[in-house]
């Protein structure tokens, strides 16, 4: 059984951090993040075989993950010829596989139940399985009606307060089978939300949906990515390090280094190589990243700090999303606003 992760999206709202990392390694704590779906994915067993769906910036995300070492699983990599869409990429990965396929996003963190979704695309013998969502404003998503006994009636495009019928949005996680891909044309731009999905209600054919009310976020913006650190401090997801890791402490990589007079207030989370400098303080929900300097009397709260950055003396970053090799100049202030891209340098006493 195979896993078709489509990973070919240029990351445009994560903007400048996703203009040298492409969005599905972008680092949640010390990882990057499609390691999270392939994680999930090991909830089922049949899958032997994870292809990652490429676009933008391929020979990247294949640095990262080479041919799956470390993933538990075998990797192969599909690079699309032009941008084809959601659908036309599921096609033009699943060239040749005749059995049930397991679709992500490549944005969605989530501890949905794959076992589960997989028994009931099975016991209805579907074509397709959509995982939904229940959400808290529908007017702000395209919304997915089902009807009494769980197949999909209707979708319905960022509907008016007036039109709203129920409060489930595409998850971004389906089980489909190959047969009906024939729909789909080659090597054309097309969507699995806005044509696929449509074109098997239309057809009356047998199309299920699994209700997931487990964790669920899109990663892809700086608010989300932010919230999704948060989230997993405060144990509302618990993959990666914090399978295991106790929160109530501040989480140390062993090959840190942190200086007496040092201050680590919990949670937080300083990964490997880092170095927080005597009277340095690095505050709740920090995350401070591989091969980071925090100077003395530096301050750093509620941000995301990536690898190799160094942050001078006295400096203050609170809540802000900050690059790869970014320099932050003595007693700058950066607020909970800011974005800085790789090796952003600011001056001494900046205010960003």
């Amino acid at each position: 059984m195979k896993a078709i992760l489509l990973a070919g999206g240029k990351g445009t709202r994560l903007r400048p951090l996703t203009l040298n990392t492409p969005k599905p390694v972008v680092p949640i704590f010390d990882r990057a993040f499609l390691h999270y779906q392939i994680e999930r994915l090991h909830q089922i067993p049949e899958i032997d075989e994870v292809i990652l769906s490429l676009n933008y910036q391929p020979r990247r995300i294949e640095e990262v993950f080479g041919a799956g070492e470390g993933t538990g699983v075998r990797l192969r990599y599909v690079v699309e010829p032009s941008p084809l869409g959601t659908g036309g990429a599921i096609r033009y990965a699943a060239q040749g596989i005749d059995d049930t396929i397991v679709v992500f996003n490549g944005d969605v963190m989530t501890d949905v139940d794959l076992p589960a979704v997989l028994a009931k695309h099975r016991d209805a013998q579907a074509r397709a399985t959509i995982v939904l969502t229940p959400v808290d404003n529908p007017t702000a998503y395209g919304l997915v009606e089902t009807s009494a006994d769980g197949h999909v009636t209707r979708f319905l495009e960022k509907p008016a307060a007036h039109e709203i019928t129920c409060n489930t949005i595409n998850a971004g996680i389906y089980v489909l089978e190959p047969q009906t891909f024939d729909r789909i044309p080659k090597d054309t731009n097309y969507s699995i939300e806005r044509a696929y999905f449509p074109s098997l209600v239309e057809r009356g054919e047998t199309f299920v949906a699994h209700i997931e009310r487990g964790y669920w976020i899109d990663i892809g913006t700086p608010e989300k990515y932010l919230q999704v650190h948060r989230d997993m401090f405060d144990g509302r997801f618990a993959g990666g390090l914090f399978r295991t890791a106790d929160r109530t402490v501040p989480i140390v990589s062993p090959d840190a280094r942190i200086d007496a007079g040092a201050t680590l207030e919990g949670p937080c989370f300083v990964d490997a190589g880092a170095h927080i400098k005597p009277g340095a303080t690095i505050g709740a929900y920090a995350v401070v990243g591989r091969g980071c300097v925090v100077e003395e009397g530096a301050r750093v709260t509620g941000a995301i700090l990536w690898p190799n950055t160094r942050v001078g003396e006295g400096a203050t970053i609170d809540g802000s999303l900050i690059g790869r090799g970014c320099h932050v100049g003595r007693f700058a202030r950066v607020g909970p606003t800011a974005i800085l891209g790789d090796k952003t340098s600011l001056t001494d006493y900046t205010q960003a």
